[in-house]
């Protein structure tokens, strides 16, 4: 499909132009620069336009039986699987992702569109016992109203879904914040969701800057929960605005992530550099899994770094369908990023592999970078770089590379890589992560599957799977007292 030159917002089933007509954005093509489109920057007015419009929608669908809610999450699933292509070419186009990751990010939505049907018909409560005579006690889901999802750029689409499709099953209405680098994959989203059967008002989107339109947005007493994926700062900063607020509302933040990836002395070494690769590249980094610490095992050091350099040295940077690792989202990105590596090899850092931007692409390309000898306490090891930068570290034994894991203010992913049972056992309880993968990469979770952290990697949350649930309800307990005597 044809990218549109304007991005406006979506409010109450149309797109709408901001309020001030000349107040825009400029969206520049991570693939080779050019500008993609002029994006309408909101503010107060629009936020509030967007909750006005989800206020007067909540109360009919929230008393929607939620198997009803779920059958249009089912019919949304089956619409994006047919516009697989039209959804792969907008998130290609606005994050310069390879075509086969653009429309594996269309599949999983739909998957996940697909199970929160399923929880639909579920939607367990609980009954429970109670001492005292003529008396039921039970648990029961209540909506909470309108919610909030502030989005992050780097997975526009799935982004999207991990939050609007459980929170409409709970029978919530949803104003998204567009992020303004992925700014029209939430339009089309509303359009999906529209032509799926949703009810108006439901969902909708609004486009600017975070300071613009996101602070009114979460500073609106009437939004019962704002759920944000993105940094720790912007987090904190959220959850302070919102407990500032006349009436609280719930917050849930999926935060960054400075993700170990252990390779013990008894990996399979050709298995762990190729999960080792994967962790770090894939989305050119841009992942808050992104496998971005290397620890490994002194025996097997060397022999894991040979086999890591050379996957490195066959990866295909580029936006085509047979690439791997595409550009970072802006030119800011790439000169940070740049900055960074720059930075750490002043601090005695070394460069195995790449360390440079890619000139022969027109993009914001950066070559996949490996580091070798930076300090555990070096800022290159402990802050978040979000791009295809890793570091490899070398440690003499399983407990120091756990201490080594568990060293940063971070706790969202981790893996380990051994064929010791004891040892797995050991990294899954010992290591302060939301996930543990054994074997594997530093990310794979699926729609069913609970996704989040600890420390500054997130408040306790956790998106998808059922556990999002508990995000958009508020449970409500419920006593009912009778008298046997007037039964009759």
């Amino acid at each position: 499909m044809t990218y549109p030159d304007i991005v406006l917002h979506w409010i109450d089933d149309a797109e709408v132009p901001s309020s001030s007509p000349d107040a825009f954005l400029d969206k520049h093509s991570p693939i080779d620069g050019r500008l993609l489109a002029r994006v309408a920057s909101g503010g107060k007015p629009e936020a509030r336009r967007a909750v006005d419009a989800a206020a007067a929608a909540a109360p009919a669908w929230g008393r929607l039986a939620a198997p009803k809610r779920g059958e249009i999450l089912g019919r949304a699933a089956a619409l994006l699987r047919a516009r697989e292509q039209a959804f792969g070419e907008v998130i290609h186009a606005e994050t310069g992702k390879p075509w086969k990751n653009a429309v594996a990010e269309v599949a999983s939505s739909a998957d996940l569109a697909l199970f929160m049907e399923g929880e639909g018909s579920r939607f367990y409560g609980k009954t429970m016992t109670t001492p005292i005579a003529n008396r039921s006690v039970q648990t029961l889901r209540s909506p909470i109203g309108i919610c909030a999802g502030i989005m992050p750029f780097n997975s526009p689409l799935a982004g999207i879904a991990w939050k609007v499709f459980p929170a409409l099953l709970c029978g919530n209405a949803v104003v998204v914040k567009s992020h303004e680098l992925t700014p029209y994959t939430a339009i089309l989203f509303g359009q999906l969701l529209k032509d799926a059967g949703l009810p108006r008002g439901l969902y909708s989107v609004v486009q600017g800057t975070g300071p613009e339109v996101g602070t009114p947005l979460v500073c609106d007493d009437r939004v019962g929960v704002v759920s944000f994926t993105g940094s720790a700062p912007t987090g904190k900063l959220i959850q302070k605005l919102v407990s500032e607020r006349a009436v609280l509302g719930k917050v849930c933040l999926e935060l960054g992530g400075k993700n170990p990836l252990v390779v013990c002395d008894d990996a399979d070494i050709a298995l762990a550099a190729e999960h080792a690769v994967a962790s770090a590249f894939v989305d050119a980094g841009q992942r808050c899994a992104s496998g971005s610490r290397l620890i490994v095992m002194d025996e097997v050091y060397d022999a894991f770094r040979e086999a890591l350099l050379a996957r490195v040295a066959a990866l295909k940077v580029g936006s085509g369908p047979d690439d791997d690792c595409g550009p970072v989202i802006t030119r800011a990105s790439l000169d940070r990023l740049l900055g960074a590596v720059h930075g750490a090899v002043a601090r005695g850092a070394r460069v195995l592999a790449g360390g440079h931007a890619v000139d022969a692409l027109p993009g914001y390309y950066m070559a996949p970078t490996v580091l070798e000898g930076a300090a555990p306490d070096d800022t290159v090891s402990q802050d978040e770089l979000f791009g295809p930068v890793t570091c490899l570290y070398r440690v003499a034994d399983f407990d120091e590379a756990i201490t080594l894991a568990n060293g940063t203010a971070f706790g969202l992913t981790g893996a380990v890589h051994t064929r010791n049972m004891h040892r797995v056992q050991e990294f899954i309880t010992r290591y302060q992560g939301g996930l543990v993968s054994v074997n594997g990469p530093t990310y794979g979770a699926g729609p069913h599957m609970p996704f989040g952290g600890v420390k500054n990697s997130g408040n306790g949350f956790r998106e998808p799977g059922t556990e999002s649930l508990d995000v958009y309800t508020e449970w409500k307990t419920v006593v009912i007292n009778h008298d046997p005597g007037k039964a009759r």
